[in-house]
C-alpha cells in the first residue's frame, strides 16, 4: 500500500513538473485555452479542424496559442495579422516544421517544400525561378497543355454528343488532367486516365495515392517523439517502403531523361494560371452545363490541405454544335 502511494505521488509530481516546464518557458504568448499536462490541447481539436479553429478564434481572438505534445503553434485568423506575418515578419515565420514523413519522403527535409529557410532553400528557389518556372519554359510546354485539354474535351464529348445532357463526375477528370500535364512536362509520359494501363503507370498511381493518404494522416510520433521508439501502427515502415518506391520511379525518370537528353520542367504558379484559363475557357465554349438536379450544390468541406468537397463535383453537360466540328479533329 505504501509503495502504491509513493508511485502515485511520484507520478503526480512528474506530471505537475512536466506541465510547468512545458507551459512556463515562453511567457509572451497569445491567449490559449486550458491545456492538459503532456497532451496539451489535443482534446480540443475535432473534425473538421478548420471549423474547430474558427470556433476557438471566436472565443480567444484572432490570434491564439495551441500546443500538441511538444509542438507549439500559433493560429492566426485575421487577414491584417496574416499580412503582417507574411511581410514584416516573413523571415521569422519562413521556416518549416520537421515531421517524420519529411525525413523519408522529402530527403531529410531537403527539398523545396520542406527545407528550412536558409542558403540551401534560397538556392533551390533561385534555380526553380530561373530555370524551371520562367515564362519561356512554360511556353515551351504549351503544346502539352493544349493536348491534355483536348483529351479532356474529347472524353466529355463522347458522353454528351447525342444532343442530351449527360451526368459527369469532374473531380477525377481534373485530377487526370493536372497530373498528366505535370508528368508529361517532366517525363514525357501519361500515367493517368482510362486509356493508361501500363504497369509503370499503375505503380505511379499507387505511389501517388499512398503519398496523399500518408500525408493527410497525422502521426502521433511527430507530437510525442517517444512513440517513435515503437512502430506500433506500422506507419514508419509504410513511409520507408513508400520512399523506396518513390526513389525507384524518380530514378527511372532521371535515367530515361539522361538517355533522351530531353527537357525537364516543373509546375508552379505560372503553369497553374496557364492551365486554368485554357481548361475553363475550353469547357465553357464547347459544352452547355447545368446542375444534376434543382438542389443547391453541396459545398460541405472535406479533409485535406486544399479543403476539397466531401461530394465530388457532378454536373450535366451537353456538347455545343461548335464542339462537333472542333472535337472531331481531336485524335487520342
Amino acid at each position: 500500500m505504501e509503495q502504491f502511494l509513493i508511485y502515485t505521488l511520484l507520478s503526480a509530481l512528474f506530471l505537475i513538473v512536466a506541465a510547468k516546464l512545458l507551459t512556463s518557458r515562453h511567457k509572451n504568448l497569445p491567449p490559449s485555452p486550458l491545456a492538459l499536462p503532456i497532451l496539451g490541447h489535443i482534446h480540443l481539436l475535432k473534425e473538421p479542424l478548420h471549423r474547430t479553429l474558427f470556433n476557438l478564434s471566436q472565443k480567444y481572438g484572432p490570434i491564439f496559442y495551441l500546443r500538441i505534445g511538444n509542438r507549439r503553434m500559433v493560429v492566426v485568423s485575421s487577414p491584417s495579422i496574416v499580412q503582417e506575418c507574411f511581410t514584416k515578419n516573413d523571415v521569422v515565420l519562413a521556416d518549416r516544421p520537421r515531421f517524420l514523413i519529411g525525413k523519408y519522403l522529402a530527403y531529410d527535409n531537403s527539398n523545396l517544400g520542406a527545407a528550412s529557410y536558409g542558403d540551401h532553400w534560397r538556392n533551390l528557389r533561385r534555380l526553380c525561378t530561373m530555370e524551371v518556372l520562367s515564362s519561356h519554359r512554360l511556353n515551351l510546354s504549351s503544346d502539352i497543355r493544349r493536348d491534355e485539354v483536348n483529351r479532356l474535351l474529347r472524353r466529355l464529348y463522347q458522353v454528351s454528343a447525342h444532343g442530351f445532357f449527360a451526368k459527369v463526375e469532374l473531380k477525377s477528370m481534373f485530377l487526370d488532367l493536372t497530373f498528366n500535364m505535370i508528368l508529361r512536362t517532366i517525363s514525357g509520359k501519361r500515367y493517368f486516365g482510362e486509356e493508361v494501363n501500363s504497369e509503370e503507370g499503375t505503380k505511379f498511381q499507387e505511389v501517388i495515392e499512398e503519398l496523399f493518404e500518408l500525408g493527410l494522416t497525422p502521426y502521433p510520433g511527430d507530437y510525442f517523439p517517444i512513440l517513435q521508439l515503437v512502430d506500433y501502427s506500422g506507419y514508419i515502415k509504410r513511409i520507408k517502403d513508400l520512399g523506396n518506391n518513390q526513389d525507384e520511379l524518380l530514378q527511372g525518370m532521371v535515367d530515361e531523361h539522361r538517355r533522351k537528353k530531353g527537357r525537364r520542367a516543373c509546375p508552379g504558379m505560372g503553369l497553374a494560371q496557364h492551365v486554368l484559363g485554357l481548361t475553363l475557357g475550353s469547357l465553357i465554349q464547347c459544352f452547355e452545363w447545368k446542375r444534376v438536379n434543382e438542389k443547391e450544390i453541396d459545398m460541405t468541406e472535406g479533409r485535406g490541405i486544399t479543403m476539397p468537397k466531401v461530394e465530388p463535383l457532378e454536373a450535366m453537360c451537353k456538347a455545343n454544335p461548335i464542339a462537333n466540328k472542333m472535337l472531331s479533329k481531336v485524335v487520342i
